[in-house]
């Protein structure tokens, strides 16, 4: 099962949409997709998130290979799409907000 979504990623996403910005300065990732809050399941599952990565939730990427994902804590880290495994997963923010404070909106 999936970790749940973040209210304040769910509130965000219900204000603005779903979007594509880059991150202010040079703090990863430089590039941010975030998903509108219906085609997270059917992402996730299009990835094989539950298989590859337990424990993690995807809810956007970086354009490129990478997909964003919160943990079971709110926490944001980048995680491959190839070689996805827990362990390939490296934390960015500590919760979404900290995310949404680097992003050039």
């Amino acid at each position: 099962m999936l970790p749940s979504i973040p209210l304040d990623y769910a509130e965000y996403i219900k204000a603005s949409g779903p979007f594509e910005c880059l991150t202010r300065e040079d703090v990863e990732p430089d590039y941010v997709v975030l998903w509108s809050f219906d085609a997270i399941p059917k992402n996730n599952y299009d990835v094989q998130i539950e298989m590859y990565a337990p424990g993690f939730v995807a809810f956007g990427g970086d354009g490129g290979g990478e997909l964003l994902v919160f943990d079971e804590t709110g926490a944001v880290f980048m995680l491959p799409m190839v070689g996805m495994e827990p362990s390939s997963a490296i934390r960015i923010a500590e919760d979404f907000q900290e995310l949404v404070s680097r992003l050039e909106i």
